[in-house]
């Protein structure tokens, strides 16, 4: 594994097919931490430490990479949630031995992602979804998903709700299952590819401009948490690759 600590994480720096077959292969815990996300570690502690566990994480974060690649060396290529998927949907269809679950937000979002899948020839029904509760602040745990996942015994375990909680609930689930799937926390990435989020296209991924784009499409939802990202210049300029210590 090529890896770039920041600010105590180990972060992926190779390609994503390597990327892809590191948890075909061994499973694991993904992360994709989002620059807001990030941003917060300082007084989020659980949301930090849940993050620390993972066993592969990603730079999604366009705004983490430029401030890094501008203050810090060696430099790090950014690798999207987005990017990730995109990978993922071309590649499992032709997995024939390999099972998939899906952790979802909602009813409506379920349907969306298991119609889209299944018209990319991937072996997946509803019966193979989990609709995640609103889980409290302070108490993401979930026994009850804990079950339905040793039941099923999935290989892949795509993890698509909110940034914030998933992260938690994938270390929850690192930690109490009995096996290790590959536990992807890509949140709403799946949902560009279903149209329930807008549509990025190729290049502003690519120029790190998602951001900007889901700005424009809905500026009162999303401006102020992508305003939460601004602290991270402070924590990559005073810590770089160590462990931030402050929490308030």
């Amino acid at each position: 594994m090529k890896t770039i600590n920041i600010l105590g994480i180990a972060f992926w720096d190779d390609s994503v097919e390597s990327c892809y077959e590191h948890l075909n292969q061994k499973g694991g815990l993904m992360m994709a931490p989002s620059g807001p996300g990030l941003g917060s570690i300082a007084r989020e502690r659980e949301y930090y430490e849940s993050v620390q566990q993972a066993d592969v994480a990603i730079p999604d974060s366009g705004y983490m990479v430029l401030l890094w690649n501008l203050f810090r060396r060696p430099k790090i290529k950014r690798l999207s949630g987005l990017a990730f998927i995109n990978y993922f949907v071309e590649q499992f269809p032709k997995e024939t031995n390999r099972r998939l679950l899906l952790v979802n937000p909602t009813p409506d979002e379920q349907r969306a992602n298991v119609t889209y899948l299944q018209s990319l020839g991937v072996a997946i029904t509803e019966q193979d979804c989990y609709i995640a509760p609103l889980y409290a602040k302070g108490k993401v745990e979930d026994e009850a998903l804990c079950a339905f996942i040793e039941a099923k015994k999935p290989n892949w375990v795509l993890i698509n709700i909110g940034g914030g909680t998933q992260e938690i609930l994938g270390a929850y689930l690192k930690k109490h299952l009995s096996y290790q799937p590959a536990l992807v926390c890509t949140g709403a990435a799946i949902a560009f590819k279903t149209g329930k989020q807008v549509h990025i296209p190729a290049w502003a991924d690519q120029l790190y401009l998602g951001w900007l784009v889901r700005i424009a499409s809905a500026p009162s939802k999303y401006y102020k948490r992508y305003l939460e990202a601004i602290p991270l210049l402070g924590l990559i300029i005073r810590y770089g690759e160590k462990k931030v210590i402050k929490f308030v």
